[in-house]
């Protein structure tokens, strides 16, 4: 997907808003005739939608004055999800929500609906919309036909046209780096760098938390709670931006100077999970757990790991995680107390100096190794053994 800021006019950007309603509005319809779906029962497919919103479209007004297209690519949309998810390749699609889920998708693209105004801006033709500009960041690619526009908590306007960029070529050196992601060090790479994930300035950190506090003093559906949801969404959009520059850079990077990329395998959706529990059974450090998933998200784990895998396809392998902090990269000896602090590995098996422990875990999964131990790790009945490599993702 390559990605635009939009810029429209403040009429543009209602009918635009307009056309965010209509498909989330026609989506959420189709997420609840599947709820509804019993066994012996067969839920309406995408025919017999497109039928129902016909009828709908000539019973009411305000529906049939929003684009059909936009509203027949919602269900399109909304049939390829269920595909997917019988696929088991994706999960159930369920509710989207005003505010958070702002965005359409239009195809039947043709050459002539996108120009080149001048070196700074282009323009886009959008149903019942009419021209509207984007800034040109960079060159629009060739034989696009579909694109999707999209409104963020900021209310800033984007828009995607779909196309799949070519890989990112390799040295051709068959060399091999690991990379172990931690929250103290977002990434640390077995040639010994350690990457940092840009956030917040400290005053903007500061400025979150000033304005989560007026938040919560603010009268619901008031004027003043609107301006500081706003002012909160706008520093938490340049977090994400700053995070997504960081991984788009340091992506092209590694797969353009090494030819293996060795990643742990990690699960980054369940460790993430809260730790809340149920009504009857309470969880149990739950400020910590949702702590650490905090520091997850913010150091980009599950981003940088899918970036990898576009641009480096195929030169891709994911490791076993376990043991890798704990063992020596030099003479393989396992046990829990040659990682002395978050930082600092020492084995007590060899001579090699402290090194750093995440460099140390980097090392060992660009070497492939991890360990599976049966028992206590420091126990003479531990068993080492050499994984196999999980296959490349695709």
């Amino acid at each position: 997907m390559s990605r635009y800021r939009l810029i429209p006019t403040a009429e543009q950007a209602v009918v635009l808003a307009e056309h965010c309603r209509h498909a989330r509005y026609v989506w959420n319809l189709a997420v609840e005739q599947q709820q509804h779906w019993q066994p012996g029962r067969r839920a309406p497919d995408y025919n017999e939608q497109c039928a129902q919103l016909t009828a709908a479209r000539a019973e009411h007004d305000w529906l049939a004055a929003g684009s059909q297209t936009v509203q027949q690519q919602a269900l399109r949309d909304f049939a390829q999800a269920m595909r997917n998810f019988f696929a088991r390749t994706h999960r159930r699609p369920t509710w989207r929500k005003a505010g958070v889920h702002e965005g359409f998708r239009q195809v039947g693209v043709k050459p002539h609906h996108v120009e080149r105004v001048n070196r700074r801006f282009g323009q886009v033709w959008v149903p019942k919309v009419g021209w509207v500009r984007f800034r040109l960041s960079r060159p629009v690619p060739e034989g696009v036909k579909s694109y999707r526009v999209t409104r963020d908590r900021a209310g800033r306007w984007h828009i995607a046209f779909a196309h799949a960029p070519d890989p990112v070529a390799g040295p051709g050196d068959d060399s091999v780096v690991g990379i172990d992601r931690g929250v103290a060090v977002s990434a640390a790479l077995s040639t010994g760098e350690l990457l940092h994930a840009p956030g917040l300035s400290r005053g903007e950190a500061k400025r979150v938390r000033v304005l989560q506090r007026c938040l919560a003093r603010a009268k619901r559906g008031s004027k003043r709670r609107a301006r500081t949801k706003c002012a909160i969404a706008k520093l938490k959009a340049r977090e994400t931006d700053r995070r997504k520059d960081w991984v788009e850079q340091n992506t092209t990077d590694i797969a353009r100077r090494f030819d293996t990329i060795r990643i742990e395998a990690l699960d980054v959706r369940a460790m993430t999970r809260s730790a809340r529990g149920t009504v009857e059974r309470h969880g149990v450090g739950v400020a910590q757990k949702r702590g650490l998933n905090r520091a997850i998200r913010e150091s980009g784990w599950g981003l940088l790991a899918r970036r990898l895998q576009h641009k480096a396809c195929g030169r891709v392998e994911q490791v076993p995680a376990a043991y890798t902090s704990q063992r020596c990269s030099e003479c393989g000896h396992v046990a829990p107390g040659n990682r002395e602090s978050q930082a600092v590995f020492e084995c007590k098996a060899c001579t090699a100096g402290p090194c750093n422990a995440d460099v140390n875990a980097a090392r060992n999964i660009a070497a492939g190794r991890a360990v599976t131990a049966r028992g206590d790790l420091g126990a003479s009945r531990s068993v080492n053994r050499e994984p196999q490599l999980c296959p490349p993702a695709a």
